[in-house]
C-alpha cells in the first residue's frame, strides 16, 4: 500500500503532460524547497522549454491550469522562471494519515522487481579477535539486510570468513615452534590464538625460513593433512564462537557462516572452466587470467600461484559460482573498505570472462574508516588497534553514567538496567556510524555519541519512549486515537513529514545508503518535538482534536520504531535518566 503523495501527484502530472503533448519523463514533483509557499514543486517546465520551443512560464501555466481542476489540490502557482508550486488540501492529507495509521506497513510499498540478493558483509578472519575495523561492515550490512527484506527482496546474508589462507599455516607453525606439538591447540581460547597470530605475523615478516614453513603447512592443510586439519578445526571453532558473541552484542545476524574453506572444492572447477574457455595462461609459473587493459590497466586475476596454491581471487570466484549455482543469487553485494576496490574489480571482470554469473548483478560497496579524534583509524591509548569487545564495553560504561543504578527505579533491577544499557549503547554505536554516508569515514566521539540530545541514537530512542509515555497517560484517562484533522501548521508539517516514509525507504534501498533513513529519522523526531510543544494532546480542550493529535503521535512512534529497526536498533519502551 503506497500512500506517498509524490506517487499520486506524479501520476496526475503524467496524465496532464500527455494531454498537453509534453514529454512525461519530466512529469515529476519533489518536496518543495520553500515549505512556506507550497508542499511540492514541479520543475519540468524548465527542462521542457528548449525541446518544446516555448517559454517555460507558458508551459508551467498550461500545466497549472489543469492541476487546478484536481479535487485534492488546494492551490497551484507558477513562480520564477517556471516553477510549479502545489499545495494539497488539509482533508486529503488528514485522510491519508488515517490510512497510513491503519496500514501494517505504514504506507511503505515494496520493490517492483523482487529478487534474490546475497549480501556479503562482516568478513572477519579467524584466529584473530575482532577489532574496531570490523565494526562498519557488520553494522552497514545488517541495516542493508533489513532494508532489502522490508522492500520485498529474498535475502541471504553471508559472513564470509577468512579461514583458509596462509595465516592458518603461520599460526600452526608458530604453535609448533612454541610447543613442539599441536596437542595443546585444543585448549587454546581466542585470546591465546590471537597472541600466536601476532607473533607469527612478526616472525614471517622478518624470517624467510619461517615464511616458507608457514607456506608448506598451509599447502598440507589444504591438501587434507589430518593433524593440521584437526588443529585448524579448533582454531576455526573458537574463532567463530568469539565472532558470534561480538556480533550478538551488536545484533548483527547472518544466514550463512561460509568461509573461504567452503569454496576450496569449487576452486578446482574455476580453474577447469578457465582452461576449457582458453582464457587462462601460465606466467612465471602462476596460472592467470589477463584482464582488459582499457584506460586503467588492471593486474591479472591469479588463479594458481607459482607454489601451486589458490589465491583470494580464486576463492572469491568460486564463492560467486556457489552463490549463483546453490543460492540462485540474482544480485550479490559486497561491503568492504576501499583497500579491496581493485580486488573486486578484478574478481568481477574475471567472473564475466568465466561466465559463472550470467545476468547476476555484482556490486562492491566501499565504506570509510572509523577514526579517532586525530582523524586516523581509532586505536587504544597504547596505539594498538582497539578490540570490538573493548569498544562496546567503553560505550556501555559511558551510557551507565546517564542511567540510575539497579534498584533506584521500581521494577528495574540489575538485569533490566543492564539490558537498557546495552540497548542504548548499541543504538549509540550504530547510529553514530549509520548517520554518515557509507563512503565517508567518521570520528568516533565517545563523549558525544551517547547523549540524549542531538543527532544520536539515544535521542531517537528517547523520542519514542516519550511518545509511549503520552500513550500510556492517554489510555489511563480513557482517550483513544481518532481521525486526523489538521488545524495547526505544526500538525500539517508533521503529517507531510510522515508521508515521506515510503520514498525514504525506497531511496535507501536503491542507493544502498542507510544514512538516508538515519537522517529522516532524526528530522522526524525533531518535527515531532516542534509539534508536541505547540499542540497539547491531553490539554487540547477538545476531545476530537486530542484524539487526532494522539493518532499523529502514535503514527510518529510507529514510524520511528520502524526506521530504527531498519537501522538494526532496538527501541526500549521506557528510557531512564540518572
Amino acid at each position: 500500500m503506497n500512500l506517498l503523495f509524490e506517487t499520486t501527484l506524479n501520476k496526475t502530472l503524467s496524465e496532464i503532460f500527455e494531454k498537453l503533448g509534453l514529454d512525461t519523463k519530466f512529469a515529476t514533483v519533489k518536496v518543495s524547497d520553500r515549505a512556506d509557499l507550497s508542499d511540492f514543486q514541479c520543475n519540468g517546465a524548465l527542462a521542457l522549454a528548449k525541446t518544446a520551443h516555448k517559454n517555460p512560464r507558458e508551459i508551467a501555466a498550461s500545466v497549472a491550469t489543469e492541476l487546478e481542476k484536481e479535487p485534492n489540490i488546494a492551490t497551484v502557482s507558477v513562480d520564477g522562471p517556471g516553477f510549479i508550486n502545489i499545495k494539497l488540501k488539509d482533508d486529503f492529507i488528514a485522510a491519508n494519515m488515517d490510512k497510513m495509521a491503519q496500514d501494517e506497513r505504514l504506507g511503505c510499498g515494496i520493490t517492483e522487481n523482487p529478487h534474490r540478493v546475497v549480501l556479503d558483509y562482516g568478513g572477519p578472519n579467524v584466529a584473530k579477535e575482532m577489532h574496531v575495523g570490523h565494526l562498519r561492515s557488520g553494522v552497514i550490512g545488517e541495516s542493508i539486510q533489513r532494508i532489502e527484506r522490508f522492500v520485498g527482496n529474498d535475502v541471504v546474508s553471508d559472513v564470509h570468513l577468512g579461514d583458509w589462507g596462509t595465516p592458518m599455516g603461520m599460526i600452526l607453525a608458530e604453535i609448533l615452534r612454541s610447543d613442539g606439538t599441536l596437542s595443546h591447540v585444543f585448549s587454546y581460547n581466542i585470546a591465546q590464538i590471537t597472541e600466536f597470530y601476532k607473533r607469527a605475523n612478526i616472525r614471517c615478516k622478518e624470517d624467510e625460513e619461517a615464511k616458507e614453513q608457514a607456506r608448506k603447512i598451509t599447502a598440507a592443510l589444504q591438501d587434507g593433512d589430518e593433524q593440521y586439519r584437526a588443529a585448524w578445526q579448533h582454531l576455526r571453532s573458537e574463532s567463530v564462537k568469539a565472532i558470534k558473541a561480538n556480533y550478538a552484542q551488536l545484533d548483527v545476524n547472518f544466514d550463512l557462516w561460509w568461509g573461504e574453506s567452503d569454496a576450496h572444492q569449487t576452486c578446482g572447477e574455476i580453474v577447469k572452466i578457465a582452461r576449457n574457455k582458453e582464457i587462462s595462461e601460465v606466467d612465471n609459473g602462476a596460472e592467470i587470467i589477463r584482464l582488459e587493459e582499457g584506460n586503467k590497466p588492471k593486474p591479472p586475476v591469479i588463479l594458481i600461484k607459482s607454489d601451486g596454491g589458490y589465491t583470494y581471487h580464486t576463492t572469491d570466484l568460486a564463492t560467486i559460482k556457489m552463490r549463483v549455482d546453490q543460492l540462485k543469487a540474482q544480485e550479490i553485494v559486497y561491503f568492504t573498505d576501499s583497500r579491496q576496490a581493485l580486488h573486486f574489480e578484478q574478481v568481477f571482470e574475471g567472473a564475466e570472462k568465466l561466465g559463472i554469473a550470467p545476468n547476476v548483478e555484482l556490486k562492491h560497496i566501499v565504506f570509510g574508516t572509523v577514526n579517532g579524534a586525530d582523524g586516523k583509524p581509532f586505536k587504544t591509548r597504547d596505539g594498538g588497534v582497539m578490540n570490538l569487545d573493548t569498544l562496546i564495553e567503553m560505550s556501555k560504561d559511558k551510557v551507565r553514567q546517564s542511567l540510575p543504578k539497579a534498584g533506584e527505579v521500581e521494577g528495574y533491577g540489575e538485569a533490566e538496567i543492564e539490558k537498557l544499557t546495552s540497548q542504548i549503547a548499541v543504538a549509540a554505536i550504530k547510529f553514530q556510524d549509520l548517520k554518515n554516508t557509507i563512503s565517508s569515514g567518521y570520528v568516533f566521539e565517545l563523549d558525544d555519541f551517547a547523549k540524549f540530545e542531538g543527532k544520536t541514537g539515544p535521542y531517537i530512542q528517547y523520542a519514542i519512549a516519550r511518545i509511549n509515555s503520552v500513550l500510556r497517560k492517554a489510555e489511563a484517562n480513557g482517550l483513544n486515537v481518532g481521525n486526523v484533522k489538521l488545524e495547526a501548521p505544526e500538525e500539517r508539517a508533521l503529517a507531510l513529514k510522515l508521508a515521506q516514509v515510503h520514498n525514504v525507504v525506497m531511496r535507501a534501498h536503491s542507493e544502498k545508503e542507510p544514512s538516508i533513513i538515519a537522517d529522516y529519522t532524526y528530522t522526524l523526531a525533531q518535527q515531532f518535538s516542534t509539534f508536541y510543544n505547540a499542540c497539547p494532546i491531553m490539554n487540547a480542550g477538545d476531545c476530537n482534536l486530542a484524539a487526532s493529535r494522539l493518532r499523529l503521535a502514535k503514527l510518529v512512534r510507529d514510524v520511528l520504531t520502524l526506521m530504527l529497526n531498519l537501522l538494526g536498533i532496538e527501541a526500549p519502551e521506557v528510557m531512564l535518566k540518572a
